[in-house]
């Protein structure tokens, strides 16, 4: 659906929530077979931007109607079916989602895709994790309760008890509409409520976080979880500006994902970061310091903010860790063989996102030679097929 949103809409002001709703009538119509072939182009693309892995948000585990597949874990199945197919590392994160709110109301339209009680989810989740562990050494698996709107406190309690080992990772402050509707019910923002009743660690990965206050970006930060920023998406859809500068001036852990995939590009993942922080302080070089250029900074925060969220052995080149790597050509018209930090800005802020990006490695894997990935053509084939199809349904 990237590319279909950006029209006015019927109300006065489009938002997330008018956006939501094309998303919402996709969902409807993606059979496992579609989601296979989406998310193996999705992963394609993300190794031939450099991503070495990904951190699988994933909510989509029934039938339309919310009605179960024969076998509960189809849709997680599918997932690991595609990482494979790619040679991306996994973690898979299955979302719990239990209600359309915080006023516990029904889940209603798509949504009903996502929703389970708790003691289905652990169901689930025990069957997507034999699968994932079944699949590739690297392969991981955790946990993804959504947000503070969609798990009552209860059902959070219950799965953070039940499923006690991986990361875990929650939507936590991406739209005022959200805090304001928090707030109502818990008596508290979202990032407040959640650090002050739970024991909030290097396990969790708090995605967006685009709408906190400085006393919670600080809090947050010095309790070593990770903020996963999304910052194309976030850009895209209007959520906010993260404060990056404060967060990690705190000592505080980032990581980069792709969301909504409005876009793949790392690259431009990490310059839009930068570049909101310079537009709202009127500054250049936010997150550089004095030894290390901003380039620098971004590029070795998002190999190990990303391996911290993933649960993976990775981020840096040591032996014994995971050998996800990224080989960078030099002698290109945007590097003009430069090295170090000014290589590395060149590629962030003048590269045109992938260029000079030629070999990639998964776990080893050589997925992307030449900057093209070693599957592409059979992908790319089988994801046009599908969407043939879709598309003449929207």
């Amino acid at each position: 659906m990237a590319g279909l949103t950006e029209s006015r809409g019927p109300d006065p002001r489009d938002s997330f929530w008018t956006w939501r709703r094309l998303m919402y009538k996709f969902l409807d119509r993606l059979s496992p077979e579609d989601v296979e072939a989406i998310a193996a182009l999705v992963y394609m693309e993300m190794l031939e931007a450099g991503y070495g892995a990904v951190a699988e948000f994933h909510y989509l585990h029934h039938d339309v109607g919310g009605v179960p597949y024969d076998n509960l874990a189809e849709m997680s199945e599918r997932i690991v079916a595609a990482a494979t197919d790619t040679g991306i590392g996994l973690t898979l994160l299955p979302v719990q989602y239990q209600h359309g709110g915080c006023d516990r109301r029904p889940l209603s339209g798509g949504q009903q895709r996502f929703g389970n009680d708790p003691e289905r989810f652990l169901t689930l989740h025990a069957q997507a994790s034999a699968t994932v562990r079944a699949a590739a050494a690297d392969f991981a698996v955790g946990i993804a309760p959504h947000s503070l709107r969609a798990v009552d406190p209860g059902g959070l309690r219950t799965i953070l008890e039940q499923a006690a080992s991986g990361p875990i990772h929650m939507h936590l402050a991406e739209q005022t509409a959200e805090v304001d509707e928090v707030r109502a019910h818990l008596d508290a923002r979202p990032a407040e409520w959640l650090l002050a009743n739970h024991a909030v660690d290097e396990r969790w990965c708090l995605i967006h976080c685009t709408q906190m206050t400085d006393a919670e970006t600080d809090t947050l930060a010095a309790s070593g979880a990770v903020a996963g920023l999304c910052p194309l998406t976030e850009s895209n859809l209007g959520d906010g500006i993260f404060n990056g500068t404060r967060f990690l001036g705190q000592g505080g852990v980032i990581g980069f994902g792709s969301d909504s995939n409005v876009q793949i590009s790392l690259f431009a993942e990490l310059k839009t970061l930068e570049y909101s922080q310079r537009l709202r302080d009127l500054s250049r070089a936010a997150l550089a310091t004095q030894d290390r250029s901003a380039g620098r900074v971004l590029y070795e925060a998002a190999a190990r903010g990303g391996a911290q969220a993933a649960g993976r052995d990775s981020g840096r080149i040591e032996a014994g860790a995971w050998a996800d790597l990224t080989g960078i050509e030099t002698d290109t018209p945007q590097l003009c063989n430069r090295h170090g930090d000014t290589a590395l800005d060149s590629l962030i802020f003048a590269g045109g996102g992938r260029a000079g990006l030629h070999e990639v490695w998964s776990a080893g894997r050589h997925v992307v030679t030449q900057g093209r990935h070693i599957r592409r053509d059979a992908i790319a084939s089988a994801f046009l097929h599908r969407m043939r199809r879709l598309e003449s349904d929207i």
